[in-house]
């Protein structure tokens, strides 16, 4: 697909953590637009493990380097109003479940109303079983675990 010349998408989330499901969407969602901003969402009732401008340094170090039409950002309030701010006319949303699209549903009706289109990109099923929340989860069984000898 080429991009449309001055196309603006915005791809937002809390990203706690960027997992590779997000970096693959990412890598899909880069070739179809000129920029995309990955902007990560100040949401406190997510309780995040990290500050927002944490999550973003984590989500720079993670994107390779000839990645340049990706920028990263933070944002508290509404995406659609960070949008209508950077003149961005395209949100990007990853779907893994049949659930989520009827959650991402009702989200892109609100914002098209305010003159937003979202674009909806599958999971590839290899990485749709694997959530932020889920991410989250494991490292801390990690971190909790017991030695499994004296030696460790």
């Amino acid at each position: 697909m080429v991009p449309e010349h001055g196309s603006l998408a915005v791809y937002p989330g809390t990203f706690d953590p960027f997992t590779p499901g997000h970096l693959d969407l990412l890598a899909r969602a880069r070739v179809m637009f000129d920029q995309i901003i990955v902007l990560l969402a100040v949401n406190a009732d997510k309780r995040p493990t990290a500050e927002a401008t944490t999550r973003a340094v984590q989500v720079r170090e993670a994107l390779p380097s000839a990645w340049g039409n990706v920028e990263v950002d933070t944002w508290t309030g509404l995406t659609t109003a960070y949008c209508l701010r950077r003149g961005a006319t395209v949100i990007v949303r990853g779907l893994r479940t049949a659930a989520d699209f009827h959650h991402e549903y009702q989200l892109a009706a609100m914002n098209e109303t305010l003159g937003i289109q979202t674009v909806w990109l599958p999971a590839r099923p290899e990485l749709a079983a694997t959530s932020s929340t889920t991410a989250r989860a494991y490292r801390a069984a990690l971190s909790d675990r017991p030695p499994l000898n004296a030696e460790e």
